[in-house]
C-alpha cells in the first residue's frame, strides 16, 4: 500500500464523539505497551503519528486516523495495565466494547499481542467476545525482533495452542524496528476493506 497521507482526526470516549462513518475502518486493539501505536507508525511511515510511550496505559480514549483519505485506522485504549487508576480501567472495556459492536463501518479488528509474553486473560477474553459477535480479525504478534529465530517459532506455537486458534487464522510476526510483516498486514487489510493496493 502506498501511504500518501495519514493524518490525526479526533480522540473520543463515546459514539456521539465519534467522526462521521465515511470510509472502512481498521481498529487496533491490545494490551498496554504491546506496542500498538509503534505498529500503527510504521504501516502509515509516520514515526509520531500515534503517539508512543514509555508509560503503558498512556492512551484513555478511542483515538481517529484517517490514512490515504481512504481508510480510518482506529487506535483503541490498551488494556490490562494495573496501575492506571481503577475508574479509568473500568470504563475502558465499555468504551472498546461499544465501538466494536456498533460503528458500523467496522471491517477488521487487529488483536496485537507481545511475542515474548503468553496472552493474558483479557486477551482471551477479547478473543471470545470478537468470537462471540462474529467480527472480524486477526492477530499479530510484535517485537518480533527481541528473540531469536527458535524462539519467535517456538512462541508462536506456544501462543496459537494457548488460544486455540485454527491453523486457518495465522499468527502475522512484526516487527517496527525492521519493518517485517509489514506488507503482509496491510495486504490483510486491503483484503479486508475491498481496495485495491494503489487505491489514493
Amino acid at each position: 500500500m502506498r501511504v500518501l497521507s495519514a493524518e490525526f482526526v479526533l480522540s473520543a470516549t463515546a459514539p456521539a464523539h465519534y467522526p462521521p462513518a465515511a470510509m472502512p475502518e481498521i481498529a487496533f486493539a491490545g494490551r498496554s505497551n504491546v506496542g500498538k501505536s509503534s505498529l500503527i507508525n510504521t504501516l502509515v511511515k509516520r514515526k509520531g503519528l500515534a503517539r508512543t510511550s514509555n508509560t503503558p496505559g498512556r492512551t484513555q480514549e478511542i483515538n481517529f486516523f484517517v490514512v490515504n483519505n481512504r481508510i480510518s485506522f482506529v487506535d483503541l485504549p490498551g488494556y490490562g495495565y494495573a496501575k492506571v487508576p481503577e475508574k479509568i480501567r473500568k470504563n475502558w472495556r465499555p468504551m472498546i466494547e461499544t465501538y466494536l459492536q456498533e460503528r458500523q463501518t467496522l471491517r477488521l479488528v487487529v488483536l496485537i499481542l507481545d511475542i515474548r509474553r503468553d496472552p493474558s486473560n483479557e486477551d482471551h477474553q477479547l478473543i471470545e467476545w470478537l468470537q462471540y459477535y462474529r467480527l472480524p480479525f486477526l492477530i499479530v504478534l510484535t517485537k518480533i525482533d527481541k528473540v531469536s529465530r527458535n524462539q519467535r517459532s517456538d512462541q508462536r506455537r506456544r501462543i496459537g495452542a494457548d488460544l486455540a486458534l485454527s491453523t486457518e487464522r495465522p499468527l502475522i510476526p512484526f516487527s517496527a524496528k525492521t519493518g517485517e510483516g509489514k506488507d503482509l498486514l496491510w495486504r490483510k487489510i486491503i483484503k479486508a476493506t475491498a481496495l485495491e493496493p494503489g487505491d489514493e
